[in-house]
């Protein structure tokens, strides 16, 4: 049931979508080709005016980043003709229950640096924006805002400052708290480990009715003589929960009246499910939007079910969308064809492409969805993965060429010592916060009288995090949501272990390639039982604020 006129309109306003999501998806776009007809990009593709599916699925190509890039390269520069966009670019994006409505939401968000482009246009991630729209600054102004932290806490580009000021004011609002989350899981994980480390200094803020003087952003210590009050009883109830060694349901205890959390969970997020049903106490988790920064896609529109029931329905009036099915390439065989939203087939696997109002033409995001399920006509998605990622923990993404890459840039690091990497995998450690890259190395030693020591390995974990694109460097030094890279050294032999291991469970050894990621239980254990040393990187990678376009 609704919680109140407003949710029914929406559920009503979903409803007539979902009942006539084919006509809805030829409207958007013949709105979005006729806005665009004028653009340098459309015009070489001779469309003549033509706004309907066929004439722009036979003349309109599907299209990468890689390939749009020069294009966005001009824009940035300063090229304010009509490129991809008859719009000028203002900004580019880098990616209920019952009792809700009696209570106040804390959501740890967080705004990070933006640059700008040659051509002076703000280069910002898409929740950065979100952040800063008059929408959201505006939100105070709103009577039924229900959110904790205060806009100056969520625009401070200072991390620390951030969490801490926004952490502060959920304790203050401890009994008022009817759901907590963060953007996504790894965030909301790094809230609680926050206050583990920072609980003592917190209730130290509640009992005196002080400020932590480390929080030195101006806007920030004005915004918080709102909520600095002197309280000794809280204080002495948050810090009897944090002070046991058991973290179990620390989130319903130092709030106790969450009924859930608010997180993404689905595809890379999925890892981090246990953890959050250890510190929740097994509350619901709510996965409620899907979209990236190239544009919104859809909603989950039954929030409470299971997080490994979580299905996203793609909303036809956000965007044209496009399936490219996902099929093993066989020789021999032509390349799927694209088919439309709703054309889908439920079970199968799928590229998203899409194309949108702000000038992108059939886009491969880089998604692979599942289909679930039909609201009458819309088809509903479950996230699978990124395509060709291998590792993630926070935003980060991470692919095969790029781990090889790494490896063997470390790699040079040995070759002084007579030493080479013979083999090697990878895992997403998130057993602890943060998270962090295992790379397990098997090397081959010409002259043990000159094996690499400590030092060098470690250094070769740092070159290893240095080889990483910018979004993996940023996570390490500025969000501090990654931990150092770790190295694991496997004796001699160990993967002609794990090769037999896999042929032991199926695998052709015909076939069979060593899997530059593991992530089954007994294939880890099998590693991390061979492991002779272990090595971390010693410092932070190299980071600039600079961001390719």
């Amino acid at each position: 049931m609704a919680a109140n006129s407003n949710d029914a309109e929406a559920l009503q306003f979903i409803e007539e979508m979902s009942r006539n999501a084919d006509a809805v998806q030829k409207n958007v776009l013949a709105k979005i080709l006729t806005q665009n007809a004028e653009t340098e990009y459309l015009k070489g593709f001779n469309l003549n005016g033509a706004t309907d599916q066929e004439t722009f699925k036979s003349k309109i190509p599907i299209v990468t980043y890689d390939d749009l890039q020069p294009l966005i390269r001009r824009m940035a520069d300063g090229d304010s003709s009509p490129i991809l966009t008859a719009h000028p670019v203002s900004e580019f994006i880098v990616r209920y229950a019952q009792g809700l409505d009696k209570g106040k939401v804390l959501q740890f968000l967080f705004t990070k640096p933006e640059t700008k482009t040659k051509g002076g246009i703000p280069v910002r991630s898409s929740l950065t924006s979100l952040f800063k729209s008059d929408i959201f600054k505006n939100r105070s102004d709103n009577p039924d805002d229900v959110m904790v932290s205060p806009n100056e806490a969520v625009h401070c580009v200072d991390s620390f400052q951030s969490m801490y000021t926004q952490m502060l004011c959920g304790l203050y609002e401890r009994e008022n708290v009817t759901a907590v989350g963060a953007m996504f899981a790894s965030g909301l994980l790094m809230a609680i480990r926050f206050l583990q480390v920072n609980w003592q200094q917190l209730t130290h803020d509640i009992r005196t009715g002080s400020f932590n003087p480390k929080v030195t952003d101006t806007s920030v210590r004005e915004c918080m003589t709102r909520f600095t009050r002197l309280d000794p009883n809280l204080a002495d109830a948050i810090a009897q929960e944090c002070e046991k060694d058991n973290w179990e349901g620390i989130i319903t205890r130092i709030w106790p009246n969450t009924k859930y959390i608010g997180t993404v969970v689905t595809g890379s997020m999925a890892q981090y499910i246990p953890t959050l049903d250890y510190y929740s106490g097994g509350l619901p988790i709510v996965s409620m939007m899907y979209a990236s920064s190239e544009c919104y896609f859809g909603l989950n529109i039954n929030p409470m079910c299971k997080p490994s029931e979580v299905s996203y329905t793609l909303m036809p009036f956000l965007a044209y969308f496009e399936f490219l099915p996902h099929e093993p390439n066989s020789p021999g065989l032509k390349p799927p064809q694209l088919v439309d939203l709703v054309d889908v087939e439920i079970g199968k696997e799928y590229e998203l492409v899409v194309t949108t109002n702000s000038g992108l033409y059939r886009y491969q995001i880089g998604d692979v969805l599942r289909v679930t399920g039909f609201r009458n006509k819309l088809p509903q998605f479950e996230f699978i993965r990124r395509k060709n990622v291998l590792l993630t923990i926070d935003s980060d993404k991470t692919r095969e060429p790029e781990l090889q890459v790494a490896v063997k840039n470390a790699s040079q690091l040995l070759r002084e010592f007579n030493t080479s990497v013979v083999e090697y995998t990878s895992y997403a450690d998130t057993k602890i916060i943060p998270g962090h890259y295992v790379i397990y190395w098997e090397l081959m030693e010409k002259d043990p009288t000159k094996s690499p020591s400590d030092e060098v390995l470690s250094q070769c974990c740092l070159t290893m995090e240095e080889s990483f694109d910018q979004q993996y460097r940023r996570c390490r030094v500025v969000d501090k949501s990654i931990g150092p890279l770790e190295i694991r050294v496997v004796k001699n032999g160990t993967f002609q272990e794990l090769m037999d291991y896999a042929v032991s469970k199926g695998a052709s050894i015909n076939q069979y390639k060593v899997p530059r990621c593991v992530t089954s239980k007994p294939m880890i254990d099998l590693l991390d039982s061979r492991v002779v040393s272990t090595h971390f990187s010693p410092s932070l990678p190299h980071w600039t604020s600079e961001r390719r376009l």
